[in-house]
């Protein structure tokens, strides 16, 4: 019961704060039992007579479907039949699997989940908009949003695959048709996710644009689809170490994850590598063959650029700032967008935006103090040599 009063007591004091940053829950996150937040819910409502905050009535079952197809995409960034395939793969996942009180039907679990992603608002406008309960606030749209995310993040190996066989060569192709860049299967890049600062050591999330954030790295096919991604490392860390740091680093020395003389490309911030390509540095001396290799190289790189801009414009959560302050449960989120990004894509959902590109710094400002390993240096060189003559 002293875990009961102490959830009490912080509950109570956020409120009193009257603090719009509704993930300051994350405090009592702790306590998953039912039967104390039901507890909390009734001694709340009898102990705390406060003037209800308005709510959208029936949000769910008369507002939204009454959208047009137009509307419902603008709003949650999927179509409908987006919607109803998604709801339909994690909505087992969703259900409660032991007795307890009553809960957020499936349905409106994504919606909730949907509207964090796609909109910039904080949990307590979500609450308003769809009809929750105020001093359940944290529990219900919370936790709707973390189970959703979950699920997602369990049916990831399913939409973000490395590419195998016919894939492979598929892909390749495709670079080569849109940069002149042969067997390329995929384009490699960091972005940087703006938080909040963090309760605990601030400084290390700061990146070189003075911003608190997590990282995404993520490979991409040409098509702008994911095929890896990893994120959770903090925003002071550098590009070279956070590929160090993930599984794509094994993949490099792995020649099954790269046959037929197959790379990645990537900018100057990472190592050049036999399986991962980069620029040669503009010093002002580079031969036109040189040029014209960074010229094509960057023709394929901009695919990881785009998909960035079109994850961020479709989930604009992620665009500015993301309103959440559990740092651990971040990267998740993160993972679930990939997540719905890729489903939309291979849906044929698309999203109609202005071209959006993501620039990380001129290749100049990069590090190049480091030894260039020969195996790398001499397939450079050799595609180098062999690319036709766009840049000129």
């Amino acid at each position: 019961m002293t875990t009961v009063y102490q959830i009490i007591n912080n509950l109570l004091e956020i409120i009193d704060d009257e603090s719009d940053d509704s993930d300051e829950f994350d405090m009592i996150e702790d306590s998953d039992n039912d039967m104390e937040w039901e507890y909390c819910n009734t001694h709340l409502n009898l102990s705390f007579k406060k003037e209800p905050l308005p709510r959208i009535k029936n949000f769910v079952e008369e507002v939204i479907p009454a959208f047009s197809d137009t509307e419902f995409k603008s709003h949650f960034r999927v179509f409908r039949s987006t919607f109803d395939f998604v709801r339909e793969k994690i909505e087992p996942s969703l259900m409660r699997k032991t007795p307890g009180c009553e809960m957020i039907s499936p349905y409106k679990q994504l919606f909730i989940a949907l509207w964090k992603m796609a909109t910039p608002d904080s949990y307590r406008s979500i609450c308003q908009r769809f009809g929750v309960s105020f001093v359940a606030a944290w529990y219900h749209s919370t936790w709707s949003v973390r189970r959703v995310t979950s699920a997602l993040v369990e049916i990831a190996p399913n939409f973000i695959t490395w590419p195998e066989n016919e894939k492979l060569a598929e892909i390749s192709n495709e670079f080569e048709a849109t940069s002149g860049f042969r067997n390329v299967i995929g384009a490699i890049d960091g972005t940087h996710i703006n938080i909040p600062a963090p309760r605990e050591h601030p400084e290390c999330y700061v990146n070189r644009k003075g911003h608190h954030s997590i990282q995404l790295q993520a490979i991409c096919d040409a098509q702008c689809k994911f095929i890896h991604c990893y994120a959770g490392n903090v925003g002071s860390v550098h590009d070279a170490r956070v590929l160090r740091l993930s599984e794509v680093n094994d993949y490099l020395n792995d020649e099954q994850k790269f046959p037929n003389e197959s790379h990645l490309v990537g900018d100057a911030a990472y190592p050049l590598h036999k399986h991962l390509l980069t620029p040669y540095r503009d010093n002002g001396h580079l031969s036109a063959r040189q040029k014209n290799y960074n010229f094509c190289h960057s023709s394929a790189r901009i695919a990881i650029e785009r998909a960035f801009g079109l994850l961020k414009k479709r989930f604009r959560s992620l665009l500015t700032v993301l309103d959440m302050n559990r740092t651990d449960l971040i990267p998740e989120f993160i993972i679930a967008c990939c997540v719905m990004h890729n489903i939309c894509l291979s849906r044929n959902d698309e999203f109609p935006v202005e071209e959006i590109i993501e620039q990380n710094g001129n290749i100049n400002e990069m590090n190049y103090n480091r030894i260039l390993p020969a195996d790398g240096v001499d397939k450079r060189n050799r595609i180098c040599e062999q690319l036709i003559m766009r840049n000129v």
